[in-house]
């Protein structure tokens, strides 16, 4: 398992897309955690196996309908206990 720390730009704020991005999170298998950050973009840190966390790095690049995602950035950080998926 790997842990991923996305970073996602655009209209990702006030959209659901932390609930949104939990609940294709909890589709896959991944744990972790959704958070927004004070400049408009979305925090998420995501602990999976690597086809889930690609496939959910897909996701994140659309996310749901209402949002306009611009940029996903994706750095691997060390592991990060998580059970669930938490948004903040």
């Amino acid at each position: 398992m790997a842990t991923l720390r996305f970073v996602v730009s655009g209209l990702v704020q006030g959209v659901f897309f932390r609930a949104s991005a939990r609940a294709e999170a909890t589709r896959l298998g991944i744990a972790g955690s959704a958070r927004n950050l004070a400049d408009g973009r979305v925090e998420v840190i995501a602990k999976g196996s690597e086809d889930a966390l690609n496939a959910f790095e897909t996701w994140l690049r659309q996310g749901p309908p209402s949002a306009r995602v611009e940029a996903v950035t994706r750095e691997a950080i060390a592991d990060r206990h998580a059970d669930g998926f938490a948004i903040g």
